[in-house]
């Protein structure tokens, strides 16, 4: 059996917790910032957990993590 590949590009995005979630940055945080609120930009800012709903996904293109 050969050895599986991981998504260098999904590798890139996403780190793996102590307890084994998915940890990952928010999106919309890259452009067009002017008419976003300060508070809405802040709250961009902060890592979140990947939905459980992705999850078999990202553990299939991220075998080794």
């Amino acid at each position: 059996m050969p050895k599986m590949k991981t998504s260098r590009a999904a590798a890139k995005r996403f780190k793996k917790t102590g307890t084994g979630k998915l940890k990952r940055m928010k999106a919309y945080k890259s452009h067009i910032l002017t008419k976003k609120t300060a508070k809405r930009k802040r709250n961009l800012r902060k890592a979140t957990i990947t939905d459980v709903t992705n999850v078999k996904n990202m553990k299939k293109i991220l075998p080794y993590l």
